[in-house]
C-alpha cells in the first residue's frame, strides 16, 4: 500500500469512530482483509471481557470511542460493522466475478428488476460500493425485528447482512481496492415490501412429522387454498411482495410432490392478476419464486 501506516491507521481510526457516532457497534478486521482480527474460540483466554466465557466478534463490537481508540492505536485495522446489533440490514450486490463466474447474474441488475416487478424503484440510501466493485445499500430495520442473514433469497447474486453478520465499513482497503461511500450518510428505512420478502416462510407445525400420501396431499391443498386467498386480497404495494412469499411458501410442496407445478402457478397467477398485477408480473414473480423454492426443499424438513 503506499499510504504510510501511521495516515493509514488515522484513516481507519477515524473511520471506525465515525460508524460508532451513528450507532453502529465496530471491531476491528485484519489489515488489508475483512476477517475479524480477534481470538477465536479454541485460544480464547477467558480473561477480560471474555472473563465469564468466551465473547465472539458481535458482542465485542463497540461504540466506545475510548475502547476503538484502544484497539486501533495497535495497527491499521480495517472496520467491521456488526449490522444486528446497529439495528441495519445492509444488501449486498455482488458482482458475477465475486461469484466466481462471469455467468453469473449481477446482483445490481437482479435486484433492479424485483424491484422494477414490485413496482417500486430501487430504494435511495446510504450506499457503499465494496472493492470488489458491487455495492452494500444499508437500511435500518424496523423497531423489534431480528432479521437474520440471508443469501439468494431477494435475487440471484443479492445477500443480505443483519444479526449474525458484518460489513466492511467504508474507509477500509484490501487487495482488491477500497469500499468507498456513494452518497450522502442518510440510512432509509427497510421498504414494507422488501421486509415481506425477507420474512421465513411460515412454519406449518400442525403438519403431521410422517405423513401418508393423501394427508400430505390434502394438507397441501388446504395451504394452496390459505395463499390463494393472501395473495388475491393483497393491499397496493404488497401484492408483488405476498405473491413472492405464497410461491415460496408452495415451492415445496411442488418439490415433495404432493402438487403439480401448473396447479400452483394457475391458481397464483389468478389471485395475482385478481389482487391488480399484470399477467407479466405474476408470471415472473412465480416463475422465480418457485425455482427458488423447488431447489432448495428437495427433502422433506417435516419427515425426520
Amino acid at each position: 500500500m503506499t499510504q504510510p501506516t501511521d495516515n493509514r491507521r488515522e484513516a481507519l481510526l477515524a473511520a471506525a469512530l465515525s460508524a460508532a457516532e451513528r450507532g453502529w457497534p465496530v471491531f476491528p478486521l485484519r489489515p488489508d482483509t475483512k476477517r475479524p482480527a480477534l481470538h477465536g474460540e479454541a485460544s480464547c483466554p477467558r480473561t477480560g471481557v471474555c472473563a465469564s466465557g468466551h465473547r465472539k466478534w458481535e458482542q465485542r463490537a463497540t461504540t466506545d470511542p475510548d475502547r476503538i481508540r484502544a484497539t486501533w492505536s495497535h495497527g491499521p485495522f480495517n472496520v467491521g460493522i456488526a449490522t444486528g446489533p446497529s439495528g441495519l440490514l445492509v444488501i449486498d450486490l455482488d458482482t458475477p466475478e465475486h461469484k466466481g463466474s462471469s455467468d453469473a447474474p449481477d446482483g445490481a441488475a437482479t435486484f433492479r428488476a424485483l424491484c422494477e416487478r414490485a413496482g417500486h424503484a430501487v430504494p435511495d440510501t446510504y450506499r457503499v460500493r465494496t472493492a470488489s466493485g458491487g455495492t452494500h445499500l444499508y437500511f435500518s430495520t424496523p423497531l423489534g425485528a431480528r432479521m437474520a442473514n440471508t443469501a439468494g433469497t431477494v435475487a440471484d447474486s443479492v445477500d443480505t447482512r443483519a444479526w449474525g453478520g458484518y460489513v466492511v465499513a467504508a474507509g477500509s482497503t484490501t487487495l482488491a481496492g477500497t469500499y468507498e461511500p456513494l452518497c450522502g450518510p442518510v440510512v432509509a428505512c427497510l421498504p414494507s415490501w422488501l421486509h415481506s420478502i425477507l420474512q421465513p416462510a411460515p412454519k406449518h407445525s400442525q403438519a403431521p412429522s410422517v405423513a401418508v400420501a393423501g394427508q400430505s396431499r390434502r394438507y397441501a391443498d388446504v395451504a394452496l387454498a390459505a395463499e390463494t386467498r393472501n395473495v388475491a386480497r393483497a393491499q397496493v404495494g404488497e401484492r408483488e411482495a405476498t405473491l413472492f412469499r405464497a410461491a415460496r411458501a408452495m415451492g415445496r410442496f411442488v418439490a415433495w410432490g404432493d402438487l403439480p407445478r401448473h396447479v400452483v402457478e394457475q391458481a397464483l397467477q389468478e389471485a395475482g392478476e385478481a389482487a391488480g398485477l399484470s399477467a407479466s408480473e405474476c408470471r415472473s414473480t412465480l416463475r422465480s419464486a418457485l425455482d427458488w423454492s423447488i431447489a432448495h426443499n428437495q427433502n422433506r424438513r417435516d419427515a425426520a
